[in-house]
């Protein structure tokens, strides 16, 4: 059990090689098998992980028997397992919706889809900055070809802007740890966290430069303003397996901000302490207004989806820049929530596109669904979770950041953001529901495809986790609030994690 930390890791990276191997790699439905049992396998190790940590607490897991801050670390505690058993449940997911056929589209599905997975579980997993851009990059090159998967020239373009701008970002996050190297002599989270408070003059300014720059790259990875037009035609031209999974992508970004700016720059850090709150506080909230005007303009159920995530991450980070443990906790329960709700929905979305002709899952008359009650009681449950009405779980989420707001001031810029935000879905929704449902021209279109029995179970799964993290929702957020107070607690967060070094 003492190496159950990298099988998160491990186990999507010996399936992905195993798949590129003969002669595995030359039949199909030998790398769906093989997928599905690797899947399962990383959520059944990831439940297990967590399990242990909730009751024997923080794991450190030193790679080659290398402590902390010299080695290669990874960190396995409450934030960390909870967002890798997250990955597990929604690739796990998004597998059984892709061996229907849509891994046909190109070569090397399975594979790429296993490294991307293993960049995110790394990502969630490192103790060390330098080792989350190296899963950061492992991730993006995944996903680079996933997202052209299928070909075409829309999604030839989306890539084209995609990979420029993550190259930049690449670039300037190797800026930023080569700043924050000079300055604090390490890259370790939790031996910066230490160092910091020890920083003064131009050398805290210096290193002050390096964590804006990172936090800049973050914020692209997250989607926020103004680094947040590059998603919805990114995701809207992804196949529908891709975009679901491109749900949690944003997320890395906003862990890596709370990961970073809590455990590193938090209140602890001297001259640096809480530098990215006043960015954080404007940002967040434009996000959540730029998404809601996308929501009410988006033109097709896929575009909707696209801009709700961003919609979500404006609401993440407001979480960020509140900083404390109660929005901690509530940012941890609606990113899960956000993630299968959003994945759900664009997996949603592509089942109502090819029954629809031509018309595809644009807000336009057309032919009637094949299954019109199936795929009426899915949206009807879908856009309840986003929106954020009783008694699903974006409801709950929505009520713990609002609950979570300290001031006047906070209270008075986020209530009516997010529940401008909230009344923005709601009209859109109604209006896509009217449309897709009821204005319908003539017969069931010939090319309309039903959706098979994978496909549904894969999007059921997504949406039953919206009812089932309201009935749990006691032991949940409990969960959260402690994974949330242990983040905000250097003592445990640093010293605990450096072997030998003491306060």
């Amino acid at each position: 059990m003492q190496h159950l930390s990298i099988f998160p890791i491990l186990i999507p990276l010996l399936f992905g090689a195993l798949m590129l191997l003969p002669p595995i790699s030359r039949d199909i439905n030998s790398q769906r098998v093989t997928s599905i049992i690797g899947t399962l396998f990383l959520l059944i190790s990831s439940a297990v992980l967590l399990y242990k940590i909730n009751t024997d607490g923080v794991q450190l897991y030193a790679l080659g028997g290398w402590q902390a801050p010299f080695g290669i670390a990874l960190v396995a505690d409450k934030v960390s397992s909870l967002l890798v058993l997250l990955t597990a449940f929604l690739s796990f997911c998004v597998m059984l919706y892709a061996v229907a056929g849509q891994d046909r589209g190109g070569a090397y599905f399975h594979p790429l889809f296993m490294f991307q997975i293993m960049g995110i579980n790394g990502a969630f997993l490192t103790g060390d900055i330098f080792n989350l851009f190296v899963f950061f990059e492992v991730l993006l090159i995944a996903s680079y070809a996933l997202l052209i998967h299928a070909g075409g020239k829309q999604k030839t373009q989306a890539a084209l802007h995609y990979v420029i701008l993550n190259l930049v970002g690449s670039s300037l996050f190797l800026f930023g740890l080569g700043i924050l190297y000079g300055t604090l002599g390490t890259l370790n989270m939790a031996d910066m966290a230490i160092k910091v408070g020890e920083l003064q003059g131009e050398t805290a300014t210096l290193a002050k430069t390096g964590a804006l720059l990172l936090l800049v790259v973050f914020g692209l990875k997250a989607a926020m303003l103004p680094m947040h037009f590059w998603l919805p035609k990114t995701y809207a031209s992804a196949s529908a397996p891709v975009a679901a999974l491109f749900a949690i992508m944003t997320k890395v970004g906003i862990y890596s901000i709370f990961r970073v700016y809590t455990v590193i720059f938090g209140e602890h850090a001297g001259e640096l302490a809480n530098i990215a709150t006043p960015w954080l506080w404007p940002l967040a909230l434009l996000t959540i207004a730029i998404g809601s005007i996308g929501v009410f303009a988006s033109p097709s159920l896929k575009i909707l989806s696209a801009n709700l995530v961003i919609v979500s991450s404006g609401s993440l980070l407001a979480c960020a820049a509140i900083n404390s443990a109660a929005a901690t906790s509530a940012a941890l329960y609606y990113m899960v929530h956000s993630t299968l709700a959003s994945a759900g929905l664009f997996l949603l979305a592509d089942v109502m596109a090819r029954q629809r002709g031509k018309a595809e899952d644009r807000f336009v008359r057309s032919r009637p669904f094949v299954q019109p009650r199936l795929l009426g009681f899915a949206f009807a449950i879908s856009a309840l979770a986003l929106i954020g009405m009783p008694p699903l779980s974006g409801f709950v989420g929505k009520i713990m950041i609002l609950q979570a707001t300290q001031s006047t001031a906070q209270t008075m810029w986020v209530w009516p953001l997010i529940l401008i935000g909230s009344l923005a879905a709601l009209i859109t929704f109604s209006r896509a529901g009217t449309t897709l449902f009821w204005r319908h021209n003539g017969t069931v279109a010939n090319e309309a495809i039903p959706a098979k029995t994978t496909e549904i179970i894969s999007i059921a799964l997504l949406l039953l986790a919206s009812p089932i993290l309201v009935l749990f929702g006691g032991d949940i957020s409990e969960f959260t609030q402690q994974a949330a107070d242990y983040l905000h607690d250097i003592q445990s967060s640093a010293y605990d994690l450096l072997p030998g070094v003491t306060q």
